[in-house]
């Protein structure tokens, strides 16, 4: 009878201590977040040979993240931004404006919308409460698909109307980056992010077919997304359903 009960007790406290395991385990492997963000789009491409600050227009962000595990998370997300560039921003070895650039008077404008889908590396649990740090870098890659409505025209009158051109267009692209996720509280979270996107087209300013004295016909378009976001982390602890069964055991 005694040996009966000692079993009992042992067997609760095996499973009580099981199950904090395995929930906490749970707990990190099953939590979601919906997030927005604003920040800035940026175009490199034909005018825009280099990353160039001026050229930064408003972006909004829309997202949804699912960990999977402690370091790998996955993100879904949409963001809709603006492009601009302009051959009078491009500066030469001497300060001015570059001779191609000046001749050329070409500026280009539009928008840009995405849907993409990430896998993100975080470096840290940054959801693990009991830790005295609650942030962690990361670094994402995926597949994303845009469309993009631009209009490109020249200022320079011998240049037209071959430079002035306007249309839409779908493609694909690489999202890669770097951002830092920081939980402000046990559901809040901030998160700082930049990031690049190579596209397979040299159509986003429609200056590839050109005059290849006054185009690269070989170098393909870019755009950019840097910016800062807030997610509501969701929670969903699971415990396995061996603990369940034991439950019973212990009636």
């Amino acid at each position: 009878m005694t040996n009966s009960v000692l079993k009992n007790v042992l067997l609760a406290c095996f499973v009580q201590a099981g199950s904090t395991f395995f929930c906490v385990s749970a707990n990190a492997q099953n939590t979601s977040e919906v997030g927005i963000g604003i920040g800035a789009t940026n175009y490199r491409g034909e005018i825009s040979p280099d990353f160039q600050l001026q050229n930064s227009r408003p972006a909004f962000t829309a997202f949804y993240r699912k960990d999977v595990s402690v370091p790998i998370t996955l993100r879904g997300g949409f963001t809709a931004g603006f492009l601009r560039g302009a051959d009078d921003n491009v500066t030469g070895v001497n300060g001015g404006v570059p001779p191609l650039q000046s001749y050329r008077q070409a500026n280009t404008k539009g928008s840009v919308l995405e849907a993409s889908a990430v896998v993100e590396y975080n470096f840290m649990d940054y959801h693990y409460r009991t830790d005295k740090v609650h942030f962690t870098p990361y670094l994402f890659a995926g597949l994303a698909g845009f469309y993009a409505n631009t209009t490109t025209v020249s200022n320079n009158p011998l240049l037209q109307p071959t430079f002035n051109q306007k249309g839409s267009m779908l493609g694909l692209a690489i999202p890669a980056g770097a951002g830092i996720k920081y939980a402000l509280s046990e559901h809040l979270n901030l998160g700082l992010e930049v990031g690049v996107r190579k596209t397979f087209t040299d159509q986003l300013d429609h200056l590839s077919t050109q005059d290849p004295l006054l185009v690269n016909v070989h170098d393909q378009d870019w755009y950019y997304y840097s910016g800062v976001s807030l997610s509501y982390t969701f929670y969903k602890i699971r415990c396995p359903d061996q603990y369940k069964k034991n439950k019973g055991l212990l009636k």
